[in-house]
């Protein structure tokens, strides 16, 4: 795609989606500065060609109609200056997002004229709201894990692989293994931890219980996440098995970010995501972890969330001034309804 500056004078959408629904912002291309912004709350549904793109249109087209009706005013009406470019960050981008690929550059520009469009995995719009067009990585944890970096010639990218491959370090991975630690104790085996146990029991009843009432259930990532505070809890508390989980997760998530950061002093480092509210118990082995293993590196707090970084993303190709690498699954750009 050609990179040739040209004024933005124009507003600029980027979006936001993944498995809790959808945010939408309408920016001003020049700057990025947000005007206005909503949310849905349903996820976009998947199909057998992946990420349903008629399902994501439905949303996002009337959502972009009542921001730019909502921020007109006067002479200045957003309804009637033209959006330059479009950033879509979605969850699943990289392995279900072919028909969102083949749909929505010729939807947006039929819609709205849009001439440039970007579409993301939620990891790269998660990168450019953390560390915007600079090299480095970015470690994004939730419920599940991944890591991306990039020298600003290609991304390099590990784990994300899902809670039964990889998320190594995760909100799951450490509800999991939290959770094996109360089965122990719950069985008088070694490695066992008496408080997760009672955590274990209180949040999801008599523990014998518990796996015909986890593994039946479709979204067992989330709810293996959910006891992952706990472990947290256990650990400020100062359970030695739980400080240890964490400790084991710290070490996980080093990996990644060591497999994906560029060489050089002073590279950046940025940890986003939920999952870091956890706060010392995860943070201060997480830091040891990557000052052994990455020490040229330098941890940073994210600029900005994903929402951000889409825009972001869309304001640059507004101005041709976009930096980060291109990739045929992790970021597709699009000229004028074609890639």
């Amino acid at each position: 795609m050609d990179s040739v500056n040209e004024p933005a004078e124009g507003l600029v959408v980027g979006v936001d989606s993944g498995g809790s629904g959808l945010r939408i912002a309408l920016a001003e291309a020049a700057g990025g500065t947000v005007l206005d912004t909503l949310a849905s709350r349903e996820p976009v549904r998947t199909g057998p060609g992946g990420i349903s793109a008629a399902h994501f249109l439905e949303q996002v087209l009337p959502a972009v109609r009542a921001l730019r009706e909502r921020t007109a005013t006067g002479a200045e009406a957003a309804t009637g200056r033209p959006v330059l470019a479009v950033a879509v960050g979605a969850a699943g981008m990289a392995t279900l997002g072919d028909e969102l690929r083949a749909e929505l550059p010729g939807a947006f520009a039929e819609a709205m004229g849009v001439r440039r469009l970007a579409l993301a995995a939620d990891a790269v719009t998660a990168y450019a709201g953390a560390l915007g067009q600079r090299p480095g990585a970015v470690v994004a944890g939730g419920t599940g894990m991944i890591a991306l970096g990039t020298d600003l010639a290609s991304w390099r990218r590990a784990d994300g692989w899902g809670h039964l491959l990889g998320d190594c370090g995760s909100g799951a991975w450490i509800g999991r293994a939290g959770l094996e630690a109360a089965m122990r104790a719950h069985d008088g085996r070694r490695g066992g931890s008496a408080a997760l146990l009672a955590r274990a029991e209180k949040l999801f009843g008599p523990a014998a219980g518990l796996p015909g009432a986890l593994y039946p259930r479709p979204d067992r990532p989330a709810v293996l996440a959910s006891f992952a505070p706990e472990v947290g809890a256990c650990a400020a508390a100062g359970d030695p098995v739980a400080a240890e989980v964490l400790a084991r997760a710290a070490a996980h998530i080093a990996d990644a970010a060591e497999a994906v950061c560029p060489a050089g002093p002073g590279t950046l480092v940025a940890l986003t995501g939920g999952l870091f509210r956890m706060g010392d118990p995860l943070l201060v082995p997480l830091r040891a972890a990557l000052a052994e293993r990455i020490p040229h590196a330098r941890t940073v707090a994210p600029a900005g969330d994903p929402l951000a970084g889409a825009v972001g993303l869309a304001s640059a190709l507004a101005s041709g001034t976009l930096r980060l690498p291109d990739d045929p699954s992790l970021l597709r750009l699009f000229d004028g309804g074609s890639a």
